[in-house]
């Protein structure tokens, strides 16, 4: 398993070994160890996983401490286009994103620390998307930022987005007090 930094701290790309042959594939999705190895000591609580039309958006979702939640996100089946943007108030990066390409094909994985609003609009049909969460959801704790937000500046790669009516309501960013 290869742990790759990006451009803000504490986000992770995961790009795991993959062993191919005539029968298909195998990799390890998640290794304690691995994890261990590069000082992230994570205690994963829920696994999640949706399914997605192509052209859907989801998020800028997060949860407030203490709820806050850890993510490791992949793809299953399908591709999307996944963001991660900072909210941690003292960070040197605050409002500022990655987003990174993750489908069934590459196997890529993204850790997403807790103090980030996360997102991903599909870009096929038939997309599931799968996570592994820190903390348990908590209804109560859970906020998002609006997605098509011009201080955020996000190009989602999609032009016609479906969105849930929760996520047309979220906050703007201008607005937005970080607890983080």
């Amino acid at each position: 398993m290869k742990i790759i930094k990006t451009t803000i701290e504490g986000l992770l790309i995961i790009q795991p070994i993959v062993f191919e042959d005539k029968r298909g594939y195998f990799f390890e999705s998640w290794s304690k160890s691995a994890f261990d190895a590069a000082g992230l000591n994570i205690n994963f609580v829920q696994d999640n996983q949706s399914f997605s039309s192509k052209d859907v958006i989801r998020g800028l979702h997060f949860q407030n401490p203490p709820f806050e939640q850890g993510k490791l996100v992949r793809v299953l089946k399908g591709s999307v286009l996944d963001v991660a943007v900072d909210i941690r108030k003292d960070s040197s990066t605050f409002g500022q994103h990655v987003s990174i390409l993750l489908s069934g094909k590459n196997k890529k994985m993204f850790w997403i620390p807790p103090g980030f609003a996360h997102g991903f609009s599909t870009l096929e049909e038939n997309t599931i998307f799968s996570y592994k969460c820190s903390n348990s959801y908590h209804k109560e704790s859970e906020r998002s930022l609006m997605w098509n937000d011009t201080d955020l500046n996000i190009d989602w790669k999609i032009k016609n987005p479906i969105i849930s009516e929760d996520d047309q309501n979220s906050e703007l960013f201008i607005n937005f007090k970080t607890p983080f």
